[in-house]
């Protein structure tokens, strides 16, 4: 008598598992298509930077110097390290040592992202 009863509860046992496995199929997903495309949109930002009327795109957190460099920029490298501060540029009107810094990330306002952050 106790081993049919032991049957039957895993029997049972197994027979619930097995119809939870088919509930939450049907579960929605926590995230939504809407929320995985804001993830997505949010890594392909470009922060613009302008330089004499030229406009490029860059990657923020990328190395300024290289920016600098393609948008035709020529600080003048001493230490190449960020002691000496004789690279230092004017970004968006922030100082920034172009031999350390990083380009900065997209500004929220409009216009600043169509026009582009200055360098000077």
């Amino acid at each position: 008598m106790i081993m049919t009863s032991r049957f039957v509860f895993i029997s049972c046992l197994l027979l619930f598992t097995a119809g939870l496995s088919k509930i939450h199929a049907f579960i929605a997903p926590t995230t939504t298509f809407a929320q995985q495309a804001r993830t997505i949109s949010t890594d392909l930002k470009m922060t613009v930077l302008t330089y004499n009327g030229k406009k490029k795109d860059f990657k923020p957190g990328s190395p300024l110097k290289d920016a600098c460099a393609s948008l035709g920029v020529k600080p003048k490298y001493s230490c190449k390290k960020g002691d000496c501060g004789s690279c230092t540029i004017t970004v968006a009107g922030s100082r920034v040592k172009a031999c350390v810094g990083k380009v900065p990330p997209e500004p929220r306002l409009k216009s600043l992202q169509e026009k582009g952050l200055e360098i000077k």
